[in-house]
């Protein structure tokens, strides 16, 4: 161990420009893969930007759904439909299945 550290010293006092810019590129090669605005920040902010993309369509469908529901409530098929939906309601001599999940 010794004479791997004893080795390093000599090549670093051997070469010292040299030395010094290999350390600086593995300074500047570990900032762009670990810093802030890294590789490893992008990809992960990335894949939060894909999921949020597929979320806002998800409720941008729901949105549009409910649009249609919103227009068509004053019609008295709607207004049953929703009754019995909400408030389980229903007509003589019908059965009322509640399936919850």
């Amino acid at each position: 161990m010794t004479r791997y550290l004893s080795e390093i010293w000599v090549y670093i006092r051997s070469n010292p420009k040299k030395f010094a810019i290999q350390a600086g590129l593995v300074v500047l090669a570990l900032g762009f893969i670990f810093g802030d605005f890294g590789l490893v920040t992008r990809i992960s902010m990335e894949v939060e930007h894909r999921q949020l993309e597929k979320r806002q369509a998800e409720q941008q469908k729901k949105i549009v759904a409910e649009q249609g529901m919103i227009m068509h409530a004053a019609h008295p098929d709607s207004i049953e439909k929703a009754a019995r939906e909400k408030y389980n309601f229903r007509k003589k001599g019908e059965t009322v299945f509640i399936i919850k999940q």
